[in-house]
């Protein structure tokens, strides 16, 4: 690998979360059975979701979408730390740490979208039942989707190709298990003011709107909620958004407390523990959350099974 002020630089080291090769087996065990029971559960939603007639609805549409996003988010990280941990190499390539750092970005982003998306359904279903279905159709439906696609991956070519403009010096350390869009710009020996400028306010703008979105379209909820003169009629709506609820904050709790951590402590090691969080922990819960929280899916779950659930 040639080294000067403006080399092309061929890879990166990921440098993950221990050098200690006692702890190597306990740290791949452990992330391997997140990733399988992250895939296996949200794997298990999308079947149940397109087996069961009952489901084939406007929530659970955005339901198996958020499913094969997170497996898609989990799987573009967890399994090159595993081969590096199983191997006993660090090392990942320059185009494969840009190829990282896009589809990371594409799929934190549509995460974000669909969350928005979901909320603004729960929205209409609760304000507005008896146009719910009028408003939901197929086609407003399809769009929502791919408009969260088309904004995502506009976002994540942007960071991608600005990238690619940076020259990177002798220090190619990553102290992160995965190339991390804001550790890898710090590496880089030339200017990054322009990089730095559009990463934050992307963050800004991408995290703010869906996230005003959410909290618009439930302020409206609790306040129709509240309305409703039974207790059982108050219990029986918010229940139809305590699981999309519970996985907002799960997300968003999760997102924030990386950066407060990272801001605090100045440490790239905590910022990396604290990602896990977020890139891998989130996406595992969020199948049990739907299914333990909805008898619509835990009865499509068991029919899936045979009736052994």
């Amino acid at each position: 690998m040639e080294l000067g002020n403006n080399t092309r630089i061929s890879e990166f080291v990921l440098l993950g979360f221990s050098d200690d090769p006692e702890l190597q087996p306990l740290i791949y065990g452990l992330f391997l059975s997140m990733y399988l029971t992250t895939v296996l559960g949200n794997l298990l939603i999308i079947l149940a979701i397109i087996s069961d007639s009952h489901l084939h609805t406007p929530m659970y549409f955005f339901l198996s979408n958020l499913s094969f996003v997170d497996i898609c988010f989990t799987s573009t990280t967890v399994p090159k730390m595993l081969v590096n941990i199983q191997t006993q190499s660090k090392v990942i390539t320059y185009a494969g740490c840009i190829t990282q750092m896009y589809f990371f970005m594409l799929f934190v982003e549509l995460d974000n979208f669909l969350l928005a998306v979901m909320a603004y359904d729960r929205f209409v279903a609760i304000c507005h039942p008896l146009h719910y279905t009028v408003i939901m159709n197929r086609p407003l439906c399809m769009l929502l989707v791919l408009v969260s696609w088309i904004m995502s991956g506009l976002h994540a070519s942007l960071q991608s190709l600005m990238l690619l403009q940076l020259s990177f010096c002798t220090e190619l350390e990553i102290p992160h298990f995965f190339c991390e869009l804001n550790q890898v710009v710090q590496l880089a020996c030339s200017d990054t003011f322009l990089n730095d400028l559009v990463m934050y306010f992307a963050l800004v703008l991408l995290a703010t709107v869906p996230l005003a979105g959410i909290l618009f379209s439930y302020s409206k909820i609790v306040s129709s909620i509240h309305s409703i003169s039974s207790n059982q009629g108050k219990y029986k709506a918010f229940s139809t958004c305590a699981s999309h609820l519970s996985v907002v904050s799960l997300f968003y709790c999760t997102g924030l407390g990386v950066y407060l951590s990272s801001a605090a402590t100045h440490s790239s090691h905590s910022s990396a523990t604290a990602s896990v969080m977020y890139t891998v922990v989130t996406p595992m819960l969020n199948p049990f959350i739907y299914s333990l929280r909805n008898k619509d899916v835990k009865r499509a779950l068991k029919r899936l099974s045979g009736g052994k659930l």
